[in-house]
């Protein structure tokens, strides 16, 4: 079996340790675990990929910046021959507190233009989303300053804990399926 892992981020060193890269942090963290070969620029990503339990797992980081990341769900999909159901997109979340992570199979958006562009691309929502939290500590109108910004200095204590088991949860959506995994994820 087969897995898309679609780590939403933007490329750039400007960005590389801000809020809205969690997913491409996820993704390093996977690479590195399972000494995945050195990701490799691809059609509106960088990918790798590695084996687990008999699952194959591709990482995949599009290049096409949060807003237009549809073009790399769809274009790796088809590429590869994999459904929307064995998909899962990595993501920031403003909704949940800093490191709480929710495992769902379909719904809205949220307000995530990642999402919506992937939603608007595919032209369905029927897909996998892990949401990493990164809380809502920013005063009105500065949404877009707050995703864009580093992590505070408290929680990069945290945050290498709150990868591992963001990556645990990918790995558990692929080896369980969608139903156990999220009994597993999303405890209160």
């Amino acid at each position: 079996m087969k897995f898309l892992v679609l780590c939403l981020g933007n490329i750039g060193p400007e960005y590389a340790d801000t809020r809205h890269n969690i997913g491409f942090m996820v993704a390093d963290y996977l690479a590195a675990k399972f000494d995945a070969p050195r990701f490799e620029i691809g059609r509106h990503a960088f990918t790798t990929e590695f084996k687990h339990k008999g699952h194959t797992y591709v990482l995949v980081k599009p290049t096409t910046y949060m807003n237009l990341s549809g073009k790399a769900a769809a274009h790796w999909l088809a590429t590869l021959k994999i459904t929307a159901e064995n998909m899962v997109v990595v993501t920031d979340d403003l909704a949940l507190p800093f490191g709480k992570l929710r495992l769902k199979g379909q719904g809205s958006a949220g307000g995530h233009n990642g999402l919506k562009d992937i939603q608007a691309t595919l032209g369905t929502d029927v897909y996998t989303r892990l949401r990493f939290g990164v809380d809502a500590n920013f005063p009105k109108g500065r949404q877009v300053d707050y995703v864009l910004d580093p992590f505070s200095k408290d929680e990069l204590i945290e945050l290498p804990t709150r990868i591992e088991k963001a990556g645990e949860a990918v790995l558990a959506f692929g080896a369980m399926g969608l139903e156990r995994a999220m009994n597993i994820v999303n405890v209160k």
